[in-house]
């Protein structure tokens, strides 16, 4: 499902980029964005997936909150607020990973812990040092 969203966005991405060279002004997110809208999208996804195979409220709750914060961030990155995205993006993705990466040490199970861990501490670091590019 994951890839397929990402498939999808892709497409999405080079349609507008096509549509771009007609119109004197972009209509494409900047690449950096791009990263904070397909977590926060698999995000919701997986918290939505959570609440319906393990009628868990907390996961569709986390999802809902974290994947919009995370899309939240790619909108800011896309206007003019490209350092506060990122430090928006770098707190959401580093609470979201250390919370799952303490799951999946209690637990031992990736899926989907130690996963949402791994995706949330490489988001953290990118964007961290994305806002120390942008820092004014």
């Amino acid at each position: 499902l994951g890839f397929f969203l990402l498939l999808g966005l892709f497409a999405a991405d080079h349609l507008l980029l096509s549509l771009s060279h007609t119109t004197s002004q972009p209509t494409m997110a900047p690449g950096s964005a791009h990263p904070c809208f397909a977590l926060g999208a698999l995000t919701i996804l997986g918290g939505a997936a959570g609440y319906v195979r393990k009628s868990s409220r907390a996961s569709l709750i986390a999802g809902l909150g974290f994947g919009s914060l995370l899309i939240g961030s790619g909108v800011l990155i896309s206007g003019e607020n490209q350092y506060e995205g990122h430090v928006l993006a770098s707190v959401t993705s580093g609470v979201m990973g250390l919370g799952m990466g303490q799951r999946f040490v209690k637990t031992g199970k990736f899926m989907p812990s130690g996963l949402v861990a791994v995706l949330g501490g490489a988001s953290c670091a990118y964007n961290v040092m994305k806002a120390l590019e942008w820092r004014p």
